[in-house]
Protein backbone atom coordinates (compact mmCIF):
# COMPACT_ATOMS: atom_id res chain seq x y z
CA UNK A 1 0.00 0.00 0.00
CA UNK A 2 1.28 3.46 -0.88
CA UNK A 3 0.43 4.82 2.54
CA UNK A 4 2.56 2.09 4.16
CA UNK A 5 5.58 3.13 2.09
CA UNK A 6 5.12 6.78 2.99
CA UNK A 7 4.78 6.01 6.66
CA UNK A 8 7.83 3.74 6.52
CA UNK A 9 9.86 6.47 4.80
CA UNK A 10 8.74 9.10 7.30
CA UNK A 11 9.52 6.74 10.17
CA UNK A 12 13.07 6.20 8.91
CA UNK A 13 13.57 9.95 8.50
CA UNK A 14 12.27 10.58 12.01
CA UNK A 15 14.51 7.86 13.42
CA UNK A 16 17.53 9.35 11.69
CA UNK A 17 16.60 12.80 12.93
CA UNK A 18 16.28 11.32 16.41
CA UNK A 19 19.90 10.18 16.19
CA UNK A 20 21.11 13.75 15.93
CA UNK A 21 22.44 15.14 19.18
CA UNK A 22 19.89 17.31 20.92
CA UNK A 23 21.62 20.21 22.63
CA UNK A 24 21.14 20.31 26.37
CA UNK A 25 19.13 23.32 27.38
CA UNK A 26 19.87 25.23 30.51
CA UNK A 27 16.86 26.68 32.27
CA UNK A 28 16.71 29.90 34.27
CA UNK A 29 16.27 29.80 38.02
CA UNK A 30 12.74 28.80 38.94
CA UNK A 31 12.19 26.82 35.75
CA UNK A 32 12.63 23.11 35.15
CA UNK A 33 13.83 21.29 32.03
CA UNK A 34 10.94 19.20 30.74
CA UNK A 35 9.91 17.25 27.67
CA UNK A 36 7.27 18.75 25.39
CA UNK A 37 5.59 16.10 23.24
CA UNK A 38 3.08 16.53 20.45
CA UNK A 39 1.25 13.36 19.43
CA UNK A 40 -0.76 13.34 16.19
CA UNK A 41 -3.55 10.76 16.03
CA UNK A 42 -5.15 10.20 12.62
CA UNK A 43 -8.81 9.22 12.58
CA UNK A 44 -9.24 7.33 9.29
CA UNK A 45 -9.53 3.58 9.75
CA UNK A 46 -10.49 0.73 7.41
CA UNK A 47 -14.13 0.65 8.54
CA UNK A 48 -14.77 4.37 8.97
CA UNK A 49 -13.32 6.96 11.31
CA UNK A 50 -12.53 7.27 14.99
CA UNK A 51 -15.62 8.96 16.41
CA UNK A 52 -15.65 11.70 19.03
CA UNK A 53 -17.02 9.19 21.52
CA UNK A 54 -14.24 6.69 20.76
CA UNK A 55 -11.63 9.44 21.08
CA UNK A 56 -13.02 10.65 24.41
CA UNK A 57 -13.03 7.08 25.73
CA UNK A 58 -9.41 6.61 24.62
CA UNK A 59 -8.44 9.92 26.21
CA UNK A 60 -10.17 8.96 29.47
CA UNK A 61 -8.86 5.39 29.69
CA UNK A 62 -5.44 5.54 28.06
CA UNK A 63 -3.94 9.04 28.14
CA UNK A 64 -5.34 10.71 31.27
CA UNK A 65 -4.40 7.88 33.68
CA UNK A 66 -0.81 8.02 32.42
CA UNK A 67 -0.59 11.83 32.60
CA UNK A 68 -3.07 12.88 35.32
CA UNK A 69 -1.29 16.19 36.04
CA UNK A 70 -2.60 17.60 32.78
CA UNK A 71 -2.52 17.70 29.01
CA UNK A 72 -3.99 19.67 26.16
CA UNK A 73 -5.69 18.27 23.08
CA UNK A 74 -7.39 19.70 20.06
CA UNK A 75 -8.97 18.63 16.80
CA UNK A 76 -6.92 19.18 13.70
CA UNK A 77 -7.02 18.51 10.00
CA UNK A 78 -3.83 17.45 8.26
CA UNK A 79 -2.57 16.21 4.97
CA UNK A 80 0.19 14.13 3.45
CA UNK A 81 1.27 13.40 -0.09
CA UNK A 82 1.32 9.84 -1.41
CA UNK A 83 3.79 8.52 -3.98
CA UNK A 84 1.32 9.33 -6.77
CA UNK A 85 1.57 13.00 -5.71
CA UNK A 86 -2.03 12.93 -4.46
CA UNK A 87 -2.70 14.98 -1.35
CA UNK A 88 -4.59 12.94 1.24
CA UNK A 89 -6.49 14.93 3.86
CA UNK A 90 -7.52 13.50 7.21
CA UNK A 91 -9.09 14.70 10.44
CA UNK A 92 -6.95 14.10 13.49
CA UNK A 93 -6.46 14.83 17.16
CA UNK A 94 -3.31 16.42 18.57
CA UNK A 95 -2.23 15.92 22.18
CA UNK A 96 0.34 18.14 23.87
CA UNK A 97 2.10 16.64 26.89
CA UNK A 98 4.66 18.37 29.09
CA UNK A 99 6.36 15.93 31.44
CA UNK A 100 9.57 14.99 33.23
CA UNK A 101 12.44 13.68 31.15
CA UNK A 102 12.38 10.19 32.64
CA UNK A 103 11.99 6.59 31.58
CA UNK A 104 8.51 6.15 33.10
CA UNK A 105 7.12 9.02 31.03
CA UNK A 106 8.78 7.71 27.87
CA UNK A 107 7.27 4.27 28.50
CA UNK A 108 3.85 5.85 29.07
CA UNK A 109 4.00 7.75 25.76
CA UNK A 110 5.06 4.61 23.92
CA UNK A 111 2.17 2.67 25.51
CA UNK A 112 -0.34 5.34 24.43
CA UNK A 113 0.91 5.21 20.84
CA UNK A 114 0.88 1.41 20.75
CA UNK A 115 -2.60 1.20 22.25
CA UNK A 116 -4.05 3.74 19.78
CA UNK A 117 -2.55 1.93 16.80
CA UNK A 118 -3.95 -1.40 17.96
CA UNK A 119 -7.36 -0.15 19.05
CA UNK A 120 -8.07 1.88 15.92
CA UNK A 121 -6.10 -0.10 13.32
CA UNK A 122 -3.65 2.76 12.68
CA UNK A 123 -0.33 2.39 10.91
CA UNK A 124 1.33 5.21 12.82
CA UNK A 125 1.00 7.96 15.37
CA UNK A 126 3.35 10.88 14.75
CA UNK A 127 5.39 11.83 17.83
CA UNK A 128 7.29 15.11 17.96
CA UNK A 129 9.53 15.44 21.01
CA UNK A 130 11.31 18.57 22.15
CA UNK A 131 12.61 20.14 25.32
CA UNK A 132 11.40 23.22 27.13
CA UNK A 133 11.93 25.18 30.30
CA UNK A 134 8.79 25.09 32.42
CA UNK A 135 7.89 27.42 35.26
CA UNK A 136 4.90 27.06 37.54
Amino acid sequence: MVRNRIIATLSVLLLLAGCAAIPQISCPAGEERSVNELLYFGTAKPNGVVTSQEWEEFLRTSITPRFPKGLTFWRAFGQWQNSGKTIIREASFVVSLVHSDDELSAIAVHAIITEYKLRFDQEAVLRVKGYACVGK
